[in-house]
């Protein structure tokens, strides 16, 4: 991911996105719903980050199956979280949008991670009622990204 320079206007959709290991700032209502926006411009997956994966792994086949399980994962993950948010239990919702955001980004799914991002920081603010609203376009933007990652890269892949 790109990170801005500090002078920078911060109005792209990376200006959005923290350096690793730092937590998301808190984003005001006006603030999610731009960063909600910035998430839907981007693509659902970025083929060449599993394709980096492989590379490093030379050929090895641990890349498709991370995604074949991450794939399989999505319903119990989607779930983990949609429970944890509705219950408005912090802990929780924090330890499963945490697993998807870095899981999601792992495999190229980028727009879900960054919905994940958004997510991550309503949670972390308390404001559980936008998080259950966002739910359903992560409930979408998932199961599109497992079907693309299924007909992209796992099946695509002999």
């Amino acid at each position: 991911m790109h990170n801005p320079d500090p002078g920078s206007s911060g109005n792209s959709p990376a200006a959005d996105v923290p350096p690793a290991g730092i937590a998301p700032p808190s984003i005001p209502a006006a603030g999610a719903a731009h960063s909600l926006k910035a998430a839907s411009l981007l693509p659902l997956i970025d083929a060449s980050v599993l394709d980096e994966l492989d590379d490093e792994l030379a050929g090895s086949g641990l890349a498709r199956r991370f995604a074949r399980d991450y794939a399989a994962m999505w319903d119990t993950r989607l779930a983990r979280l949609g429970t944890a948010v509705d219950s408005q239990d912090e802990a929780s919702a924090l330890d499963a949008v945490i697993s998807l955001k870095i899981s999601s980004a792992m495999v190229g799914g980028i727009r879900l991670a960054k919905l994940a991002e958004v997510l991550e920081a309503l949670i972390r603010q308390g404001d559980f009622v936008q998080g259950q609203a966002m739910m359903a376009g992560v409930a979408h933007d998932g199961a599109r990204t497992v079907s693309e990652l299924q007909s992209t890269f796992i099946l695509d892949q002999g």
